[in-house]
C-alpha cells in the first residue's frame, strides 16, 4: 500500500512512529512527492485565516524538525522553511492591521523603488487572503528603497483596447 504523502496527511500525524513512517516514505519518494507536500504547504499557507495563524506556525516548526535538510530534496528548497515563515509572519502582521470587517473586495500588492526607472509591479484584482500572502512572499526580498504596498482596490475603472476585426483592415497594396 502506498504511504498518503500529501499535506492533508502531515497536518493529521500524531505520534512519533507516524511521523518517522511519513518521512521515510517522502524520503523514499524523493523530489516529486516532496515538491507537491511544498505546494500544498504554501496553499495551505494562502488560506489560513487569524484563528489558524498559530497552527499554522506549529505546522511549519514540526516540517523543520521532521525534514531539517529540505535540500536533500532539491537545492531550490535550502531555505524554505524560513521562506514560510516569513510569509506567515508578514501575512500575521496584515492579519492583524485589517480588520475582518474591513477585508471585503478587491485588494492589490504593489512593488515599486522611486530610485530607479524600473516600472511600478501591481498584482491587481486579488481576495484578501491572496493579496496578503503575496505581501509576505514579496516582503522577504524587499531591497532598500522598495516599497511594498498591501491596498484595497475601492473604485476601479477598467477598460479594454479594442481592434477592428483581421477581415476589416486594410491591406497593403499588392497583396
Amino acid at each position: 500500500m502506498a504511504t498518503d504523502l500529501s499535506f492533508r496527511r502531515f497536518r493529521e500525524l500524531g505520534g512519533d512512529a507516524e511521523l518517522r513512517a511519513f518521512r521515510e516514505g517522502m524520503e523514499r519518494a524523493g523530489y516529486s512527492a516532496f515538491f507537491a507536500f511544498v505546494s500544498d504547504f504554501r496553499e495551505a499557507i494562502k488560506s489560513y485565516t487569524d484563528e489558524e495563524a498559530a497552527a499554522m506556525a506549529a505546522l511549519i516548526r514540526r516540517a523543520r524538525e521532521l525534514f531539517p535538510d529540505p535540500v536533500r530534496f532539491s537545492p531550490a528548497w535550502e531555505k524554505v522553511w524560513t521562506e514560510l515563515e516569513g510569509i506567515c509572519a508578514a501575512k500575521n502582521e496584515a492579519l492583524s492591521a485589517i480588520p475582518p470587517s474591513a477585508r471585503d473586495g478587491e485588494w492589490q500588492v504593489l512593488i515599486d523603488n522611486p530610485y530607479v526607472s524600473q516600472p511600478v509591479v501591481c498584482y491587481p484584482g486579488l481576495s484578501f487572503l491572496d493579496a496578503v500572502y503575496l505581501f509576505g512572499y514579496f516582503r522577504q526580498d524587499l531591497a532598500p528603497n522598495e516599497r511594498l504596498r498591501l491596498q484595497r482596490v475601492t473604485d476601479v475603472l477598467d477598460t479594454a483596447g479594442s481592434r477592428p476585426p483581421a477581415a476589416a483592415q486594410a491591406k497593403p497594396p499588392g497583396l
